[in-house]
């Protein structure tokens, strides 16, 4: 069942004279559970494609229906609702509060949700997003006790703690090493084996192997859209460890 479906979307920013036309006819559908990652060159229009899926942004044309529903009805409260429990959004750049420590980062949708959450049933909530990612040990930390890989963990239980639908992730490995690069991404496999669709930017090819599904987008037009079956993040992530060790072996022997 397609939880996505745009049908010819188009996106054009305009200031005077100037039209910038971004999107320049979209169709795509996207499964429920699916796994894809949208790629392209700067200016190819894959973070304006984002910005509409995340109901961040409105198409110039076009359709776009979510779980069946044409979001272009949607009231800005209906947006804002979708937004904080229908989405989880991942940033590149982590955008956690620094003073705060990374339960009570990952507490924050829940403050603004519809739900009816006592302060008991925030925390736990809070807690076992932060258990998913592996930081279970780490609630009382702040974001500047933690490493890039760590803060970006935080980013990830904070979208998950409203139990979205879809995950939306924009370069989210953009600012990681290439081990916990690998780390992200087994996380968020293990997440789409259980049943969370994911929606992912990146321009990185070696990301990107790690999704069932991508599309490559030039000049505001899908250029290319190849399924195929994923990469294995977790061997990948055995296979540099077990690299690492041969190498601190090597340097033992020397």
């Amino acid at each position: 069942m397609a939880i996505v479906q745009l049908n010819g979307i188009t996106r054009v920013y305009r200031s005077e004279s100037v039209a910038v036309e971004a999107l320049r006819g979209i169709d795509m559908e996207i499964n429920e559970g699916a796994f894809l990652s949208i790629m392209g060159a700067s200016g190819s229009g894959k973070s304006t494609l984002m910005n509409i899926l995340g109901c961040l942004d409105k198409p110039t044309s076009g359709s776009f229906y979510l779980n069946g529903e044409d979001v272009s009805t949607f009231s800005r409260n209906r947006l804002a609702a979708v937004r904080n429990k229908t989405l989880g959004f991942v940033f590149q750049s982590f955008h956690l509060l620094p003073r705060t420590t990374a339960l009570e980062n990952v507490e924050l949708p829940l403050l603004y949700s519809e739900e009816d959450l006592s302060w008991k049933d925030i925390h736990n909530r809070a807690k076992k997003a932060l258990e998913i990612v592996g930081l279970g040990d780490r609630t009382d930390h702040n974001p500047n006790e933690l490493s890039g890989g760590q803060q970006q963990r935080v980013a990830i239980a904070r979208a998950l703690v409203s139990e979205p639908k879809i995950l939306l992730a924009d370069e989210p490995t953009g600012n990681l090493d290439s081990r916990t690069s690998l780390e992200i991404m087994d996380i968020f496999q293990e997440l789409n084996r259980q049943g969370l669709t994911i929606l992912m930017v990146t321009h990185e090819p070696d990301i990107a192997r790690f999704t069932e599904r991508i599309v490559t987008l030039r000049d505001g037009l899908i250029r290319s859209d190849v399924n195929g079956t994923p990469a294995s993040a977790k061997r990948a992530l055995e296979n540099w460890r077990d690299e690492e060790k041969i190498e601190f072996d090597m340097e033992d022997v020397k």
